[in-house]
């Protein structure tokens, strides 16, 4: 019998070593490695019974032009994220914590598609996945569903059926007969998420994996696992609140600046085509600490409000709280506040929260939480109907934000009249019917434009 072959990988990068230590050498992670039996494959056995052709090698101006071929998934807010929709051939990675949505959303998508789509599930069983389509309200006559864990399985039967679009739930699932190892480790997701790759490249049929997440946020797996895939798409949201939100990290085929809004309801993931009225619907008006900012995810302007709560700290040391918005960039924001404009915050406790559930990182929303925080701490209401939207610099200076057109058009559909922006570049010809934006400079503008 052939010598067992056994290696140390990494949980974090999936770097191999010939034997166990302290620190992987490819992440200088501690701890990470995990002894795996490695089955050497016999050359003569074929991993599945489908077989891609020789690639010819060929020059790159003798390439055919031809029409980039997308397959619309049916969910508007999918597209708008991939660019689209599913470009023939590519391999799309959708991960997200427990419960946020990940397979409600794919399943919804492949019942839209009827007999052109095979799920594969090797997390629940037939029987589960007919009772969560009934659940939220869809019949999915025409859907293939497939419980089984094995690559080539899957592929196997995929290539009897030749699916449009090709669904895994999920990627630590998958297991390739070839490695002794279990599902879920380093190898197992490394090898099998190559196989998927090679069939979608050989066939031109896109496949969707659904992937895990890690406690600290991250992609669970090999880091490796990222850079395969054509397309990472990250499902975030609390669970807490309605609105789920859907970014692209990594897009070959478009733009990562896109994002799509959906509300979670009774009957599944609901596109949300406006989210700005509904994030503005029970707004509490006359309240102070609140500030409206007009954000931009991608070519979709948004109105978010954002509440601030200065108060006095009670333990000694100032405690700095947020949600939705980045703890050491609200850290930056009040220096400014106290170097730039004299208010003494250094002594106070700060808490700033996003409504929505929404993970904003658009600049253009630092004068609203500065708006907010000045509100809070006077305990003056800012009035009805007025706006912000500009960067803040670190001299207490603002700076313009693009497609400003788009962002004081979405004000005035919302019914705000007055926005505060930066007085440079494209703010200077802005000439929108029905709102008035008024430029300053510095910060110090803003109080006495505000409070007076």
């Amino acid at each position: 019998m052939a010598k067992v072959k056994k290696a140390w990988f990494c949980q974090q990068c999936g770097s191999e070593h010939s034997q166990w230590m302290g620190q992987c050498k490819g992440c200088g992670e501690w701890n990470s490695l995990v002894e795996e039996i490695l089955t050497k494959p016999d050359p003569s056995s074929a991993t599945s019974v489908w077989s891609a052709t020789e690639s010819p090698v060929i020059k790159l101006a003798h390439v055919d032009r031809i029409a980039e071929q997308r397959l619309a998934s049916g969910d508007s807010e999918l597209d708008r994220v991939l660019g689209g929709g599913f470009v023939a051939g590519s391999l799309t990675l959708l991960g997200g914590e427990p419960g946020i949505g990940k397979s409600t959303l794919l399943l919804q998508v492949a019942i839209h598609h009827g007999d052109k789509v095979l799920y594969a599930s090797g997390e629940e069983s037939a029987q589960q996945i007919r009772m969560r389509a009934e659940r939220i309200g869809l019949e999915g006559d025409g859907c293939h569903v497939l419980t089984e864990m094995s690559t080539a399985k899957i592929l196997s039967v995929a290539e009897a059926l030749k699916p449009t679009l090709i669904i895994i739930d999920s990627i630590q699932t998958a297991h390739n007969p070839q490695l002794d190892s279990s599902p879920g480790s380093v190898s197992q997701i490394r090898e099998s998420a190559s196989e998927y790759l090679r069939y979608a490249k050989s066939k031109q049929i896109p496949i969707l994996l659904i992937g895990h997440i890690t406690k600290e946020g991250s992609l669970a797996g090999p880091k490796v696992l990222e850079h395969m895939v054509d397309v990472v798409l990250q499902f975030e949201g609390d669970r807490h609140h309605l609105f789920r939100t859907l970014r692209a990290m990594k897009n070959r085929f478009g733009s990562t600046q896109e994002l799509g809004v959906y509300e979670m309801t009774a009957k599944g993931m609901q596109t949300v085509s406006n989210p700005s009225r509904l994030m503005l619907g029970q707004r509490g008006d006359g309240l102070s600490g609140s500030a409206v900012g007009i954000i931009a995810e991608g070519n979709r302007p948004m109105l978010v409000e954002v509440q601030a709560l200065v108060s006095s700290a009670v333990y000694g040391t100032p405690q700095r709280s947020c949600t939705g918005f980045d703890t050491r960039r609200l850290n930056m924001l009040l220096a400014v506040l106290e170097k730039r404009c004299g208010f003494q915050l250094g002594s106070k406790d700060v808490f700033l929260n996003v409504t929505g559930g929404l993970k904003v990182e658009d600049p253009a929303l630092d004068l609203a939480v500065c708006a907010a925080i000045l509100s809070s701490n006077a305990d003056i209401a800012i009035p009805e109907g007025m706006a912000f939207t500009a960067e803040v610099g670190l001299g207490g200076e603002l700076r313009p934000v693009p497609r400003m057109q788009q962002r004081l058009s979405e004000a005035v559909q919302l019914g705000f009249d007055t926005v505060f922006c930066a007085s440079q570049s494209e703010s200077d010809n802005l000439n929108i019917k029905g709102v008035k934006p008024i430029k300053i400079t510095r910060m110090d503008q803003l109080v006495s434009g505000v409070f007076g």
